[in-house]
């Protein structure tokens, strides 16, 4: 995801956030996945955020981009995510988000 495709989805992944009442701490959008470190209300499940969160996010992408429905299936994201609960190490979690920002930079300077 790079360049246009990758600020679109940035775009995207805040407003259905935001929707739904969840916080973005930190976030990446790297070029073969999403970092996210979000805060999800109490009445909120993880896994019911996260089928909403990839289901309408697919289908927003490819009502932009209908070049990646083609591809003989109707899926954008991986079937599956990882969680884990910050706790005591958002600081390290939230930096290790950051650092794969800079290393997208970087590959995306180094294909264009």
């Amino acid at each position: 995801m790079y360049g246009e495709l990758r600020t679109e989805i940035r775009d995207i992944i805040r407003k259905l956030c935001e929707y739904k009442a969840v916080s973005i701490v930190e976030g990446s959008v790297c070029v073969d996945h999403v970092h996210l470190c979000v805060r999800i209300p109490p009445k909120l499940s993880v896994s019911e955020f996260m089928g909403y969160l990839k289901g309408k996010s697919a289908l927003m992408i490819f009502d932009r981009h209908p070049e990646f429905r083609q591809k003989g299936n109707r899926h954008f994201w991986a079937k599956g995510y990882y969680v884990n609960t910050v706790g005591r190490n958002e600081e390290e979690i939230r930096k290790y988000i950051k650092n794969q920002v800079e290393a997208d930079q970087i590959e995306d300077n180094i294909k264009k």
